[in-house]
C-alpha cells in the first residue's frame, strides 16, 4: 500500500517496528473521587440522557457520570451524535483528559469504549484508516514465526530479556501492562544495542595516526606560558589529551564542560602539541561569528608559542580565500580556524595531525570523519568540544566513536548568574533596569526567539526587528542599540557585534546567534523573551553570555512560570540542567531537534538505566574474545539498521 510504503514500511519488519505511541489501560477504572487532571478512565452511569446544544455553529454535547464516589461533568465538542447514542441510566466505561474548569474537573472529548483492556495507539498514517491497520497487524502477528530474534539466546538470559515474538505479540496485542513493560524493555536494549554498535563502528580498528612523542612538550610546558593559572579540570584534560595524542593510534575524544570552564584554551593546548610536533591543525566552528572570536583569542594566546593563525570563512573576499589557501597548501598556517570551509575540497593540507570540532552537538560523525579526511597518508587526531552538557550516559550513545572527558569546574573569579521569572507586568521595570545599566556603563542581551513578526504569522512571540525597532523609539531611545540575527548580511552582523564588543552598543537585541561564542565580560544582563519556548539547555547557554568578568549578572526569563524555568533560577549546574532537560523534553529537544531529532528517534533513549546497561554490555561483547563471533554478527545487523540513517543524518 502506498500509505505504508511513503511512512518508509515495506516489509513485515518495518509493520512490526511501527509501535505504539501510547496504550490506554483501562483494566482498572479510577473512582471519580480519585481523578486529577490528566487522562483517566471511568466506569459509571449516566445520571441523565445527554444534552446537545450549539454555540456559533458548534455543538457541545453535555452529560453526568456517576459512580459509587462521586459525580463528574462529561463534555463532547463536535461529536452531536453522542446525545443520541446514550440514555440516562446507561454503564458506560470512558477514557479522556480530565482538566479543570472554574472550581472542579470536567472530563472532555472521552471515548466511549465497550471492553475493558490495555489498546494500543498508534500515530496515524495519512491514507491508511486505523481499522486496516489494526487487521494488517493481526496478520504479521499471526507470521512471527519467520522471522528471526537478532539477539543470541544467551545474551537474552544473561539480560533477562524476552524473546522477539514475545515481545512483538506483547507490544501489539498485550493483555496487561506488565507484558507492556516487558516488551518495552526488551525493544529498546535491541535498539540501543544497536545503535551505539553502529555509531562505534564508524572509526577504524587499529588504523595508525600522528605520533607526536617527538615533540618532546608536556602539557605544563603550556600551563607555564599563558597568562592565567588553570583549573584542575583544565589541566586534568590537557593532560589525557597529550597521552592520546603521543599514542600513534588516532585521538578521538569528546571534551563537555559547561559555559566559561575552558575548553577553547585546552583546545589550543592540545594544538600546541601537534604544531610543536610538525603538524598542522584545525579548528572548525559552526558559526563566522564564533570562528572569528576563535581566530581572535589564538592570536592572543598563542602569540608566546610563535603559531602561525589563519582564518577560513565561506565568506571571505577571493583574494583573502586564495591567500589563505596558499598559505595551508605550503604549511606557512599552521593553525587553521573557520566555519564548514576547512572541510571543503578546495583546501589541501600539507600535514594535518589534529582536527577540532567546537560545539560538537552541531557536528555529527561524518562531518568530523570529512575533516579528518582532509589528511593525504595520517588520520589525524581529533578532539570534539561542547558546551551542551549532556548525560554521560546519553553522551555514550550519541558520541559512541569518541572517549569523552567531563570538565565540571569553573575557573576562579566567575560567579554565578543569578536567574528570575518576570512576567509582563514588569516589563516596564525590566526595561529601567536595563537602562540603568547602560548608564553605569553596563552592557545587557536582549533574546528574541524570531527574527520577524512575519515568520509566525498567528504567535504572540517577541520578534528581535520589532523589539529593536519598538525599543529605539521609547524605553532605550538614550541607550545605544545594536541588531543582530542568523539571517542578516555578514557585514551587518560583524558591525553590530563590533559596536558591542567595543561598548559603542549598550544592548544587544539578537535571536539565539549568540548562543555560543560571544565573549563580552562587560556584559552583565541577558534578557531572554518568551522563554517558555525555549530548552532548559539552551536557556542555560544564553545564560553563559553574562557573568564573564567579576560583576554580579542576571538572566531574566520573561515568560509564564512554570516548571522547566523555576528548574533554571534553581542551580546553575549545566549537567544537572540538561538532566532535567533530559527527562522533561526528551533527547531531541535537549540537542535541538533541528541537528537531532531524527536521528533520536532510537526507541528507549529516554531511558537513562538502559542505556547504560546497553553500553556495558557493548563493551563485555567487544572485549570478550570468546564472543568475537556474536560481535560480528550483531554489528554486521546494527548496521544494515542503521548506517543509513547515520549515512543521511551525519548523525544529527
Amino acid at each position: 500500500m502506498q500509505a505504508l510504503a511513503n511512512a518508509g514500511i515495506t516489509d513485515i519488519s518495518g509493520l512490526l517496528n511501527y509501535l505504539p505511541r501510547k496504550y490506554i489501560n483501562t483494566l482498572s477504572p479510577l473512582p471519580i473521587s480519585q481523578v486529577k487532571p490528566g487522562e483517566t478512565c471511568l466506569e459509571g452511569h449516566l445520571l441523565a440522557t445527554p444534552t446537545l446544544q450549539y454555540y456559533g455553529g458548534r455543538s457541545m454535547v453535555r452529560a453526568k457520570i456517576t459512580d459509587s464516589s462521586g459525580v463528574m461533568p462529561v463534555i463532547w465538542f463536535n461529536q452531536p451524535w453522542m446525545a443520541k447514542n446514550l440514555k440516562k441510566d446507561q454503564k458506560v466505561l470512558l477514557y479522556g483528559a480530565a482538566k479543570r474548569f472554574k472550581n472542579g474537573l470536567i472530563l472532555q472529548n472521552p471515548k466511549v469504549l465497550h471492553d475493558k483492556g490495555v489498546i494500543p495507539q498508534y500515530k496515524p498514517l495519512p491514507g491508511l484508516p486505523s481499522k486496516v491497520f489494526s487487521n494488517l497487524i493481526d496478520q504479521v502477528i499471526s507470521s512471527l514465526d519467520k522471522i528471526q530474534d537478532p539477539l543470541p539466546e544467551a545474551l537474552l538470559q544473561e539480560y533477562h530479556l524476552c524473546g522477539l515474538h514475545e515481545a512483538m505479540l506483547y507490544a501489539h496485542r498485550p493483555k496487561n501492562m506488565d507484558q507492556v513493560q516487558i516488551a518495552e524493555r526488551r525493544l529498546a536494549f535491541e535498539n540501543l544495542l544497536f545503535f551505539q554498535l553502529a555509531v562505534s563502528s564508524q572509526q577504524a580498528d587499529n588504523a595508525a595516526g600522528p605520533d607526536m612523542r617527538k615533540a618532546g612538550f608536556k602539557s605544563d610546558d603550556f600551563w607555564e606560558m599563558i597568562p592565567f593559572k588553570p583549573t584542575g579540570a583544565q589541566r586534568e584534560t590537557l593532560r589525557v589529551i597529550y597521552e592520546d595524542m603521543k599514542n600513534p593510534v588516532p585521538m578521538r575524544r569528546l571534551v563537555q564542560g559547561d559555559v566559561g570552564s575552558g575548553k577553547t584554551a585546552v583546545a589550543f593546548g592540545a594544538a600546541v602539541l601537534a604544531i610543536k610536533a610538525g603538524y598542522q591543525c584545525a579548528l572548525m566552528a559552526p558559526t563566522e561569528l564564533l570562528a572569528r572570536q576563535h581566530h581572535n583569542n589564538a592570536l592572543k594566546l598563542l602569540a608566546p608559542f610563535n603559531v602561525s593563525c589563519g582564518l577560513l570563512l565561506g565568506g571571505m573576499k577571493a583574494q583573502e580565500r586564495r591567500e589563505t589557501l596558499e598559505q595551508i597548501a605550503d604549511g606557512t598556517c599552521q593553525l587553521i580556524i573557520g566555519t564548514h570551509a576547512v572541510i571543503s575540497k578546495s583546501v589541501n593540507y600539507q600535514n594535518l595531525g589534529l582536527a577540532i570540532t567546537d560545539e560538537q552537538h552541531r557536528f555529527g560523525v561524518r562531518q568530523r570523519q570529512s575533516l579528518a579526511e582532509r589528511a593525504d597518508e595520517i588520520i589525524p587526531h581529533i578532539l570534539a568540544l561542547s558546551a551542551t552538557p549532556i548525560p554521560r550516559s546519553l553522551a555514550l550513545v550519541l558520541y559512541g566513536d569518541l572517549k569523552i572527558s567531563v570538565m565540571d569546574e569553573l575557573p576562579p573569579g566567575r560567579t554565578p548568574v543569578k536567574t528570575r521569572i518576570v512576567p509582563e507586568s514588569k516589563r516596564r521595570d525590566l526595561y529601567q533596569y536595563i537602562r540603568d545599566k547602560a548608564l553605569s556603563g553596563e552592557q545587557s542581551y536582549l533574546v528574541c526567539p524570531l527574527v520577524t513578526d512575519s515568520e509566525d504569522a498567528d504567535s504572540e512571540k517577541k520578534s528581535a526587528v520589532s523589539l529593536f525597532n519598538s525599543l529605539m523609539a521609547s524605553s532605550l531611545k538614550e541607550v545605544g542599540l545594536a541588531l543582530t540575527y542568523g539571517s542578516q548580511k555578514e557585514e551587518e552582523k560583524n558591525r553590530a557585534m563590533e559596536e558591542f564588543y567595543t561598548g559603542k552598543a549598550s544592548v544587544l537585541i539578537s535571536t539565539t546567534v549568540i548562543e555560543v561564542g560571544v565573549d563580552v565580560p562587560n556584559a552583565t544582563t541577558m534578557v531572554i523573551e518568551d522563554a517558555e519556548n525555549f530548552g532548559l539547555s539552551q536557556l542555560h547557554q544564553l545564560r553563559g553570555r553574562v557573568g564573564r568578568g567579576d560583576k554580579e549578572s542576571w538572566c531574566f526569563l520573561l515568560g509564564e512560570e512554570n516548571e522547566r524555568l523555576r528548574t533554571l533560577t534553581g542551580t546553575n549546574d549545566g549537567f544537572e540542567i540538561a538532566k532535567k532537560d533530559l527527562e522533561q523534553r526528551g533527547p531531541g529537544e535537549l540537542l535541538g531537534t533541528r541537528q537531532h531529532g531524527r536521528m533520536l528517534n532510537v526507541y528507549g533513549i529516554n531511558d537513562i538505566r538502559l542505556v547504560d546497561e546497553t553500553s556495558s554490555c557493548l563493551e563485555q561483547i567487544k572485549n570478550d574474545p570468546k564472543k568475537k563471533e556474536i560481535y560480528e554478527d550483531l554489528k554486521k545487523t546494527a548496521l544494515e539498521r542503521f548506517e543509513k540513517a547515520i549515512r543521511i543524518t551525519g548523525l544529527q
